[in-house]
């Protein structure tokens, strides 16, 4: 018992994983005690248990496993987090408790993993029991299928995916297990159950007596739909709703709705796709051309065996139906043609839609053969073409069919109207719209009065389908001509026709008569892009209306053809009157007389042809008065019209009588029911006196009251062509200003517009001016509804008309087609018309592109040109190309039957030539263009392998493909281009140009489409892998096209795809799912949908007229269109499409004003920050391109959607530039009012205006400087700082507009970089406006020059970027430029230099050709400029400037850090001017005023301080006045408060204003040079040092970032910083005093923290190449140099020796540190082992060890050996040696201080070298073994020596390095005097041996000459040199001038303070320094080496002489006094 008492007590978490079963099993207990009491699903309990519940089912014990199985179903059934284990432990059930015997834990098997199903974990369930059926273990495979099963079952086919099961199915039932076999059974009867039929053909396969028993199985099943009884978590409510309304009697609905969903099953989609390609007979293609058709009946029979596959894979079936086709075109022999049609059949079944791009093909081929008359041949091509048609779409077959109906032979009739009519089954009200319906109909009906009784037939049956199809409404404006006899026919095959969609679809149409939307919205998946339009249209009032709100726009849509004409007869017949005036028989005169005098007053038709003109007047009047009395129905129009024509008739001389008769022609229009019968009686008197001056007025209201009654279409067409067959001027030009008003009146739809045009060009050809300008007029306002395409008609025209026509249409831009007024209300009466009015947009008949005329070029393509371009020879393929684009550009619009070019085409488009591939995708291009919308029947065999061509390698290609591909679906629009797998096949292709391109374009297109085909779904397993694509800018596309396949698939489609990805990948992509959720763009609404419902359906007719151009003028702004399938003849650039559908919300409430009312800009807190993130992180794209494109728009458009009014972001992405104008100007307008907001979205307004500038209108541009000027006035008011994002997105753009030829915008732009100086540095503008002067715009060139010398001239030097050197030199180069301009420009700006720096700008310019300089010198002399003159303007402008930014500390507007420290202490610095102290804002007044009080007096005073202490120090020291160093007496009292006034000064050393900090630095200077006093300092050594260092920091970091700061300010501050630690004689430094590092009992004071920042400072400093570029800067780095040598000899030596190691480490470890730093903190580590021997009993040796213990322990050999450089661990191998060397075996007793010395190779290394220097025989002196300690190793190996000096001598050999080598190679005979050179020197010639003797004298005689100070004075203390070194080292320095101080190092003096010159030397050698060798030998020869000389020169502290002088000693003195001087 004595283990139970242990685990007893355990927690249930451990008991559950405890060894013992007993043990497990009380956990296992207690667990489902503790799950049973947890009622919060999310507790947190639920966690500690995740990792446990594998073991709970897959537990040895079968006892313990029970209770675990049951623990395990509570906790998945409660546990939030269950869901995670899913995939563990269905696997530990299916391997682990579905074997076991006992049928309890099977059972509980089954359920955890149902329960896994109910919460929403069904295919990682599915997938694991799938992986089970893998299992050798038969009872795991039952129990794997039972439980699949039983989740059918009872979930249903919706959750549990048939595919896979069915898959396995015939593997199953070949099992030997006799239970495997019943259990695959007993699935196969629930499959049965849920699928039907569906099932049967992929169970073929099976044994035919299982087949046999199933087949019972599947009889004895219930015929109605299953239902599932378990419901997911998320379906829990519909279960309780379908439990409800089982009780209460009835499971309506619920069931429903899951009985829809049962037969989505498709049985094709559970079967494998077969390759027939690789399959069929290799000569196949031979054999279907034989001549004995024996032979190809052998072809076509192999083929049919092959197509009996029920499902065929995709590939390029071209060529064989190119075979088939030809079979039954041109066999001559029957049975075969049959045979051909049947593999045709089984082809069209196998490939379903892919076999789509084909029917086009075979369509026209098949029905003309229809012409056969045997029935097998009839049936076979029956069945083929209806194959055929379900691959297709109607639409896309319908020209080709339509063509075929006119054929003469009744055969072919008959058969085509057949299979219409079959077809017609299989479409819905809206997938057979009334654009189809029209041309159907009226080919239709010519045949139902064909003489052919067989050919009458079928066209009734086709005719009565379609109305069983759309409804009567829709199919009886075609039928208005039908007698009644014919109707009634119609409509009985309509009554037998059964549809294929059942009733549904008829009834829907029947019954929308109100309800439009809904009852398209079920069809409307099918239709794509059709049917908004249909659901737009079902409106009485609007009807008319909705043509017109939509005609600015892409006419296939927008132009509501055909309206007027057969709506209008439609719409009478409907009504009931049965009144057949529209095709009224005219009426003899008598009858009319009879009938006129019933209805007038006998007096009145009397008096009609009275001579007396009163009479006739009077006559009228009566007239009038009983026509306005005239009821409707009893008003003979006719007869009253023909009484008004009687003589006189129209030839009335009185104006009066003819004024009132015109009148009342106008009222009886008005009033009865008036017929184009009686139309014409009138029309032509109308015309006639439509010119005249009195009458002209009341003939056009007479024709516009006709026009109401008949339409305008026909009014027009006989008005125009009456006014244009008689000759008078006038009454033409009034006929058409007529037609030009009653279009706006009427709208546009229905009227002809071809013949408008041709009497339109026949006005603009009239001599008459007036004529041509009323042609002009008409043409502007038929602009307004046509758009651009109208031009196309006139561009023969001669240029000077064409430009008036152009002016008119310009003058049309922009407008919105006025809403229709008239034509309206008359026949709205009746709500029961408005469906063929409303739809009748559809009609694309009238399409203005489908009105030009059409060249057939079939005949034109023949088989010898399609075989010129598949020619072996390019040159004759590239004739035959050129061949076809002639052929299309001579005939500009084609017919869409281009005969074999497709084929042909395709071909080269995988040319290996690549020009050929460019030129045929230009030929797409044309024809895309020619042949217009029709071309969509050619997008898949001739689109889709254009995509193919995104895939090429060469960009331009690509280029021209997408170009294409663009031009191509702007006519077809997209659903084609989606349908199918075809763009799912090229996304799955793994080319990354394909698929970036690709999904590029998608990206562009998705967003504007409202709906896409289902098929968009196949895409997304590609897309998720290109979102893991290993190129980035597939993966980067893939991220952008997300949101939009989202917007169309939705987020839950969209993640259950991911259940197919790889666990990692899947949680990858849901990541990014989740992201683009939230970035998913709204899907672009439907047009005038949502406002025109309740209009039509509610609104009264009366008011329509009111309410529509309300409606309109709203849904007019709209951008033309959104759906960019018809996006095509206007023209829509790309970025018009992209703001497609935007606009259109604002249709849905009509109080845009109210809307307009609000603020602009939405304040987002944080928005800028975060889109600053994003575009850091390279999450968004960075704003950077040549031209925008749509990508950067949709970027900057969903950014702006969160943070700018919705009505202000349509306005500023509107196609139409008026609207950015109108954008503009609100955007003035709230510019004051809304601050905060322009600031809070001030990147996205300055990115939409870099938009701006890519626009050609000049108007824009102008606004949007306008705006900007007003902007930055704002900003810089605001003091405002402008960010680099914003920068730099912002100011390249705006200067490529300085280019501008406009004088006026280049002025604005000038203005605005002025006003920009004002929110953003000069200095960092300077780079922006220096890369704007490599333009190729010479005025952009020119203005960018000048602009930089405006910046120096106001700014001074420091603006020039990225150095004043470099700057100018770059400008310098334009002084050569061919432009003059850029020339003059580039002079005045050097000029401008000139006189701010005078004569140093040659130095900086550099080298310039003699030309240029002359040119220069000449310039600046005829300057009239002193250079005195500029810098007083800078010190004026400067504090100004300043001002205006420092007080940036508005939190919200707060600019980068660095920035603002910079500003700050600018401003400080200009304390000294009262005007500009005054300037600064309230904010910082304060703390400004005590910095003030701090610095404001002289350079050494600090009255602050010493009014503060001065009571204290006056009292023991009584000075009568304060001296001029009124610091002093303030350190003579050395009590109390000296500390801490020491303190107090020590803190402004760190200050952040310079003044200050030298100031401080100056006072304790003052202390450290008095002996007496500097001890005061004692205690206060490392706070000094810790201000010092940051005062380092902040110049680095800071003030040298700053432009604004004067660098000689900062010069100042280095060398205070430096003298205050040494003492050094500079012309800086003036003052000699011994400071800290020279009082070495403060030295050493300092810690080894602190030395350690100290030096990391120092050599941060030595390093920053910004001061090199400084004019004293060399002089800076040779003192700081100097100071680190007093650091290293002065401070405690343990603490500098740890120091140096901690920062060794440091800068190792730290990736950004640069390797040139651990360089020198290295050199300062063997500089301080050379002062090993004198210090070594000074320093505390545990210490350092401990040091080194840790430093090896961080970095082991191995991790030493990896870096790139060898220097670290010689470093410290040279270190250990020489302390080995030091303390001999006493160095072991020193690791007290290391705990675990085994951590490190330490102890192991010393005791190494203890052993090896044991074994050595110590003959080498100590100096050897300092130096030399690395070269024990090197002399080893003879190899290594050989080696050595090959190098040298190959040094020697060359000529940049020969003196290096010479200077080598006598170190190295002095160092091995034995060494042996012979054999290097016995090969070479006899000049090179007597070259490198000599050489080596010379070096001799130079060493010798030159005396060498003693070493050890040079190590410890330089002081003591003499002077006569000095004068000697300058002697030979000037014997030598002339040849060697030509080459300086740019820094000499960074390593050579460190004493590690390279190498013995000449020279000062560059070279020398910087070798390799020189590096790795520098520890060892240094003190021989006579650069050394010069360092100790440099460390002597007497004086520092420049490396590169060449003057002789007095001049340098002469010069430090001139320094002296002009310092005081």
């Amino acid at each position: 018992m004595g283990d139970d008492s242990e685990w007893v007590k355990l927690p249930v978490d451990q008991k559950c994983e405890h060894k013992l079963w007993k043990a497990r099993l009380s956990g296992y207990e207690e667990a489902l005690k503790i799950f049973q009491k947890i009622k919060d699903e999310k507790s947190p309990e639920w966690s500690k248990f995740l990792g446990l519940i594998k073991k709970f089912v897959t537990d040895s014990n079968a006892v313990v496993q029970l209770k675990g199985l049951e623990a395990a179903l509570v906790y998945v059934e409660n546990a939030h987090v269950a869901g995670k284990t899913t995939g563990e432990v269905v696997s530990g059930v299916v391997s682990k408790v579905f074997n076991q015997p006992k049928a309890k834990a099977k059972e509980l098997g089954i359920e955890i993993c149902l329960m896994y199903i109910e919460i929403e974990k069904g295919e990682a369930v599915q997938e694991e029991l799938l992986k089970g059926l893998d299992n050798k273990n038969p009872k795991i495979i039952v129990a794997c299928i039972e439980t699949l099963r039983k989740a059918l079952s009872e979930f249903g086919s919706k959750i549990v995916l048939l595919k896979p099961i069915i898959k396995v199915l015939p593997k199953l039932f070949e099992s030997r297990e006799k239970a495997v076999r019943d259990e695959a059974k007993l699935i196969a009867v629930e499959i049965y159950r849920w699928i039907r039929d569906a099932l049967r053909p992929p169970l073929q396969s099976i044994n035919s007596v299982q087949l046999k028993e199933l087949e019972e199985e599947w009889v004895k099943l219930p015929t109605g739909a299953p239902k599932p009884s378990r419901f997911l978590r998320s379906q829990q409510e519909l279960e309780a709703k379908l439990e409800q309304q089982q009780s209460a009697g009835g499971d309506t609905e619920g069931g429903g709705d899951d009985g829809d969903e049962v037969p989505q099953i498709d049985a094709y989609e559970l079967l494998e796709a077969v390759d027939i390609l690789s399959k069929l007979p290799k000569d196949f293609y031979d054999k279907i051309e034989a001549k004995k058709w024996q032979e190809r009946k052998e072809a076509l029979e192999a083929v049919e065996i092959l197509v009996k596959n029920p499902k065929l894979e995709a590939g390029d079936y071209a060529d064989l139906v190119k075979a088939l086709k030809k079979v039954v075109g041109k066999d001559t022999n029957v049975m075969l043609v049959a045979l051909a049609a049947k593999c045709l059949t089984g082809l069209a079944v196998g490939l379903r839609k892919k076999f789509g791009q084909y029917a086009g093909h075979v369509v026209p081929t098949i029905l003309e053969k229809f012409k056969e008359k045997k029935p097998q041949v009839v049936q076979a091509l029956q069945e083929a073409i209806d194959a055929i048609f379900l691959t297709t779409t109607l639409q896309n077959i319908s020209e080709d069919v339509l063509a075929v109906m006119d054929n003469k032979n009744p055969t072919i009739k008959q058969q085509t109207s057949l299979f219409i009519a079959r077809s017609f089954r299989h479409c819905t009200a809206s997938t057979l719209p009334k654009s189809l319906l029209k041309p159907f109909c009226a080919a239709l009906l010519k045949h139902i009065n064909d003489s052919a009784p067989d050919v009458r037939d079928a066209a009734f049956e086709a005719l009565g389908t379609a109305l069983k199809v759309v409804g009567e409404k829709a199919v009886n404006p075609f039928l208005t001509d039908v007698d009644k006899l014919k109707l009634d026919k119609i409509k009985e095959c309509s009554e037998k026709v059964e549809l294929v969609h059942g009733k549904k679809a008829g009834l829907a149409a029947d019954k929308k008569e109100f309800k439009p939307v809904p009852g398209r919205a079920a069809a409307s998946g099918a239709t794509g892009d059709k049917d908004t339009k249909d659901i737009s249209a079902p409106k009485p009032g609007p009807l008319k209306k909705a043509p017109a709100t939509k005609p600015g726009g892409p006419p296939k849509k927008g132009k509501p053809a055909a309206l007027g004409g057969t709506g209008s007869t439609g719409t009478k017949s409907k009504k009931g009157l049965e009144t057949k005036e529209i095709v009224e028989p005219e009426l003899s005169i008598e009858v009319c007389e009879e009938k006129a005098s019933a209805v007038l007053p006998a007096t009145c038709i009397q008096l009609l042809d009275s001579s007396n003109w009163k009479e006739r007047l009077a006559c009228m009047e009566e007239f009038q008065k009983a026509v306005e009395l005239m009821d409707r129905t009893e008003m003979p129009c006719q007869a009253l019209v023909r009484m008004l024509a009687k003589k006189p008739g129209w030839k009335e001389t009185n104006f009066q009588v003819m004024q009132m008769k015109l009148h009342i022609v106008a009222l009886i229009a008005q009033k009865g029911n008036f017929s184009k019968t009686s139309a014409q009686i009138v029309l032509d008197g109308l015309v006639d006196k439509i010119g005249d001056v009195k009458c002209g007025n009341n003939a056009k209201e007479a024709m516009t009251a006709i026009a109401e009654a008949c339409m305008l279409p026909w009014t027009a067409e006989q008005v125009m062509s009456m006014a244009f067959s008689q000759k008078n001027p006038k009454n033409q030009s009034e006929t058409l200003n007529w037609l030009s008003n009653a279009i706006k009146e009427f709208g546009f739809s229905g009227l002809n517009v071809k013949a408008f045009i041709s009497n339109v060009k026949t006005a603009l050809a009239a001599t008459n001016p007036a004529v041509r300008t009323s042609a002009i007029t008409l043409l502007g306002v038929m602009y307004l509804y046509v758009g651009p395409s109208l031009r196309m008609f006139f561009e023969d025209e001669k240029p000077a008309l064409l430009s008036q026509i152009d002016a008119e249409f310009e003058k049309m831009q922009g407008q919105n087609p006025p809403a229709p007024t008239r034509g309206i209300s008359k026949h709205s009466t009746s709500g029961t018309e408005e469906g063929e009015d409303g739809d009748e947009p559809d009609d694309g008949g009238n399409d203005v592109v489908d009105l030009l005329p059409r060249t057939e070029i079939s005949d034109k393509i023949t088989s010898e040109l399609a075989s010129k371009i598949g020619d072996k020879n390019w040159k004759i393929r590239k004739e035959g190309l050129d061949e076809v684009a002639g052929i299309i550009n001579e005939a500009k619009f084609i017919q869409p039957n281009i005969g074999e070019l497709p084929t042909a085409l395709k071909g080269r488009l995988n040319d290996s030539n690549k020009i050929l591939v460019q030129q045929t995708l230009n030929i797409l291009q044309q024809l895309a263009v020619a042949m217009g919308p029709n071309i969509k029947q050619h997008v898949k065999n001739l689109g889709i392998p254009i995509i193919t061509v995104l895939g090429d390698s060469k960009n331009n290609v690509r280029a021209a493909a997408l170009a294409t591909v663009n031009a191509w679906a702007e006519q077809t629009g997209m659903k084609e281009w989606l349908e199918g797998e075809d763009l799912s096949e090229e996304l799955k292709k793994e080319n990354p140009f394909l698929r970036q391109e690709l999904l590029g374009w998608l990206a562009e297109k998705l967003p504007t489409l409202r709906s896409t085909p289902t098929d968009l779904i196949l895409c997304v397993p590609h897309l998720y892998s290109c979102l893991e694509d290993r190129n980035g800018d597939v993966r980067k596309k893939a991220q952008d096209a997300l949101p939009f396949f989202m917007m169309h698939l939705g987020y839950e489609k969209m993640a259950k795809a991911t259940g197919k990805l790889k666990p990692t990948s899947k949680d990858q992509v849901l990541a990014m799912l989740e992201k683009a959720k939230a970035n998913m763009p709204a899907k672009p609404a439907a047009p005038a949908k949502a406002t025109s419902k309740p209009v039509g359906g509610s609104a009264p007719a009366k008011f329509q007229p009111a309410s529509a151009p309300v409606e309109d003028s709203v849904s007019g702004t709209v951008e033309p269109k959104p759906d960019p399938k018809k996006a095509k003849a206007l023209g829509v650039s790309s970025k018009a499409k992209t703001a497609q559908g935007k606009k259109v919300p604002s249709k849905t409430s009509l109080k845009e004003d109210e809307d307009k009312s609000g603020p602009i800009f939405i304040v987002v807190p944080n928005g800028k920050e975060q889109r600053m993130k994003d575009e850091k992180g390279l999450k968004v794209l960075k704003w950077n391109f040549t031209t925008p494109r749509d990508e950067y728009i949709e970027q900057l458009k969903t950014q702006m959607s969160s943070c700018v009014a919705k009505w202000l972001q349509d306005e500023m992405f509107h196609s139409d530039f008026q609207h950015h104008n109108k954008a503009l100007a609100v955007m003035v307008d709230h510019l004051e009012s809304e601050k905060e907001g322009v600031i809070g979205c001030l990147d996205l307004i300055l990115k939409w205006l870099t938009l701006r500038f890519f626009d050609t209108n000049t108007s824009v541009l102008m606004k949007a400087l306008e705006y900007l000027k007003l902007l930055f006035t704002l900003l810089s008011e605001e003091e405002y700082h402008l960010t680099e994002n914003e920068a730099s997105s912002f100011i390249p753009y705006l200067i490529l507009k300085v280019g501008e030829p406009k004088d006026v915008i280049r002025k604005d732009v000038r203005a605005i970089l002025n006003r920009m100086c004002l929110v953003y540095p000069a200095s960092k503008m300077f780079p922006f406006i220096m890369e704007g002067t490599k333009s190729k715009n010479s005025k952009q060139r020119a203005e960018c020059l000048e602009e930089l010398g405006c910046l120096v001239e106001s700014y001074g030097m420091n603006v020039c970027q990225p150095t004043p050197g470099k700057a100018l030199k770059e400008i310098a180069i334009h002084i050569g430029d061919r432009d003059n301009a850029v020339r003059n420009a580039a002079l005045n700006t050097i000029v401008t230099v000139y006189n701010v720096h005078g004569d140093q700008v040659f130095k900086l310019i550099g080298t310039l050709s003699e030309k240029d300089m002359s040119m220069l010198e000449e310039r600046i002399k005829r300057s009239a400029k002193r250079p005195s003159a500029a810098p007083v303007k800078q010190v004026e402008e400067k504090p100004q400037r300043t001002q205006s930014i420092s007080s940036n500390t508005n939190m919200l507007r707060k600019g980068p850090a660095e920035d603002m420290s910079s500003r700050l202490n600018q401003a400080r610095s200009m304390s000294g001017h009262p005007e500009a102290a005054q300037m600064v804002r309230r904010e910082f007044q304060l703390d400004l005023d005590e910095i003030e009080n701090d610095n404001g007096t002289v350079r050494c005073e600090m009255p602050e301080l010493v009014q503060h202490k001065l009571d204290d120090i006056f009292e023991p020291v009584l000075i009568p006045e304060p001296k001029i160093r009124a610091v002093s007496p303030h350190f003579d009292d050395m009590h109390s408060n000296t500390a801490s006034t020491i303190n107090f000064i020590i803190s402004q050393v760190a200050s952040g204003d310079i003044n200050t900090s030298i100031q401080a630095l100056t006072q304790i200077d003052e202390v450290l040079r008095q002996e007496d006093k500097a001890e005061a300092m004692s205690g206060h050594i490392d706070q000094f040092l810790i201000a010092t260092f940051m005062q380092l920091r902040l110049i680095y970091n800071t003030h040298m970032a700053d432009e604004k700061l004067e660098k000689d300010e900062i010069i100042k501050l280095y060398s205070c910083i430096i003298g205050n630690m040494i003492s050094v004689r500079t012309p800086l430094q003036i003052m000699s005093f011994p400071s800290l590092f020279q009082i070495e009992s403060l030295a050493r004071e300092a810690s080894t923290g602190v030395l350690k920042d100290l030096m990391h400072g120092l050599i941060t400093l030595m390093l920053d190449s910004r001061i090199e570029d400084l004019e004293e800067g060399q002089q800076v780095i040779r003192s700081v140099n100097l100071l680190v040598v007093k650091v290293l000899e002065k401070s405690d030596q343990t603490n500098i020796l740890s120091a140096l190691l901690v920062l060794l480490q440091d800068s190792l470890l730290a990736t950004a540190s640069s390797p040139k730093f651990s360089e020198l903190v290295m050199k300062c580590l063997w500089r301080m082992v050379r002062l090993l021997p004198d210090t070594i009993n000074s320093i505390n040796l545990d210490r350092i060890l401990l040091d080194i213990h840790i430093f090896m322990k961080v970095f082991p050999k191995e991790k030493l050996k990896q870096c790139k450089s060898e220097f670290p661990i010689r470093t410290l191998k040279t270190l250990l040696h020489t302390l080995c060397k030091l303390k001999g075996p006493k160095i072991l007793d020193h690791l007290t201080m290391i705990d675990n010395k085994n951590e490190s190779e330490l102890e192991a290394h010393l005791c190494r070298m203890m052993k090896h220097s044991m074994d050595q025989t110590g003959s080498k002196s100590d100096k050897e073994t300092e130096k030399g300690a690395s070269r024990i190793d090197e002399k080893s190996s003879k190899a290594k020596v050989n080696d050595f000096l090959a190098e040298i001598f190959k040094k020697i050999g060359s000529k940049e390095n020969t003196k290096e080598g010479l200077a080598e190679l006598y170190e190295y005979k002095k160092k091995y005097s034995d060494a042996d050179i012979e054999p290097f020197l016995k090969n070479s010639s006899q000049f090179f041996q007597s070259y490198v003797e000599r050489g080596l004298r010379v070096i001799e005689m130079e060493r010798e000459g030159k005396g060498r100070i003693p070493i050890s004075t040079g190590n410890t203390n330089g002081e003591e040199v003499g002077p006569s070194v000095y004068l000697e080292r300058l002697k030979i320095l000037r014997q030598r001038c002339g040849l060697d101080n030509t080459k300086q190092d740019d820094r000499p003096p960074l390593t050579s303070l460190l004493s590690k010159p390279a190498v013995p030397t000449v020279a000062s050698s560059t070279d020398m320094l910087h070798s390799k060798l020189s590096q790795l030998r520098e520890s060892r020869e240094q003190h021989q080496h006579s650069d050394l000389d010069s360092n100790q020169t440099h460390s002597s502290g007497t004086m520092t002489t420049s490396s590169s002088s060449t003057a002789n000693i007095d001049d340098l003195k002469k010069r430090l006094e001139r320094i002296k001087s002009s310092r005081k």
